[in-house]
């Protein structure tokens, strides 16, 4: 059965969820979601040996939701992350996210490849830091139309998410689906002027088969809050473009797994499937090709568990057995995955 309770990290409380026994899986997921996004990966991998662990980052759910908008920066929400390992009784850990959870997965990797055993990203490609800040190249682009940057107006879409947080959720879940992205074309996430972000996005009469009014329950209940916290990570997009300069040009160096789909409109933004066709020479420690799940939509482990499931645990064995013999060869427990 998975556990529930509470953890103290750097200085704020976050609930996490966990299962197993083994070495040390961290599930990072992404907005507007929580935990229970990684309902279906619970069981198997704690069944193939792992101890698994998700929380609510911080602004989700049952965790602490800080005021400030500048709480929620890359290096905050990174530290997150090393202190729950630590927090854990841990020194490394496999470290696996999606959507947001993918970029502070990256940058875990990234900033603190010392305890990092291997990184997963599920939907959002491995970053790769641009020349100018993000919301002023999403401005000129697409004339401030792009969610980013309606998202970054304080109490803006605070007001209309949160107005019904179940209908929200319904109708974001579904539009950003492989079923949704199917009915209502592969368009761009854009908020055109007088009109909110929902206002584009059908709301379904029927769920996806992926997708109960049950599920639709927990994630609602886990919005109680508002989404002023959730919406935060979002106000810090270019002061994250400003804290990461020092890593400009660098890569992770961690092995890595990488899956998407094809329906899924993170990959689908400008010139976001040339990178990943060249991820395997931009990232020489990336584990095999990205895996491209046909059909699937932007919530990858929810809409296709079990492909999702099969690969992540191919790459947990791999790297977790090559690691113990390299370890085992070397006589020490601090030696590194080289394959």
């Amino acid at each position: 059965m998975t556990a529930h309770r509470v953890v103290d990290v750097n200085g704020i409380r976050l609930h996490v969820a966990e299962r197993g026994e083994g070495p040390l899986v961290v599930l990072l997921h992404g907005f507007p979601e929580c935990w229970y996004s990684w309902r279906h990966q619970f069981g198997p991998l704690a069944a193939a040996g792992y101890r698994v662990v998700a929380p609510d980052q911080r602004g989700y759910g049952r965790s602490d939701h800080p005021e400030r908008a500048d709480a929620y920066s890359i290096l905050h929400l990174v530290g997150d992350v090393v202190g729950l390992v630590h927090a854990l009784g841990e020194e490394r850990a496999f470290v696996v996210g999606h959507d947001w959870g993918a970029p502070v997965a990256w940058h875990t990797a990234l900033l603190r490849p010392d305890i990092v055993r291997g990184v997963a990203g599920l939907s959002v490609p491995p970053p790769f830091r641009g020349g100018r800040p993000p919301l002023a190249a999403m401005e000129d682009r697409f004339g401030g139309r792009f969610y980013w940057n309606y998202f970054a107006r304080p109490g803006v879409a605070d007001a209309e998410l949160g107005r019904d947080a179940r209908t929200t959720l319904r109708r974001v879940l579904y539009a950003a689906s492989g079923e949704g992205r199917r009915a209502g074309g592969d368009r761009q996430p854009l908020v055109e002027p007088g009109q909110g972000w929902l206002d584009g996005m059908p709301d379904p009469q029927e769920l996806p088969d992926w997708l109960t009014e049950e599920d639709l329950d927990v994630f609602a209940e886990s919005f109680t809050e508002g989404f002023t916290g959730a919406l935060n990570w979002y106000r810090n997009i270019d002061r994250n473009w400003e804290l990461t300069a020092p890593w400009h040009g660098t890569v992770v160096s961690r092995p890595a797994l990488y899956v998407y789909g094809d329906k899924d409109v993170v990959p689908n933004f400008p010139g976001a499937l040339e990178l990943i066709e060249r991820l395997p020479e931009l990232m020489p420690r990336l584990v095999g090709r990205p895996v491209m799940l046909p059909g699937c939509g932007h919530w990858t482990q929810q809409e296709r568990p079990d492909e999702v499931n099969t690969a992540l645990i191919d790459f947990l064995t791999e790297v977790t057995e090559v690691t113990e013999v390299t370890e085992a060869a070397e006589g020490t427990e601090g030696a590194r995955f080289t394959g």
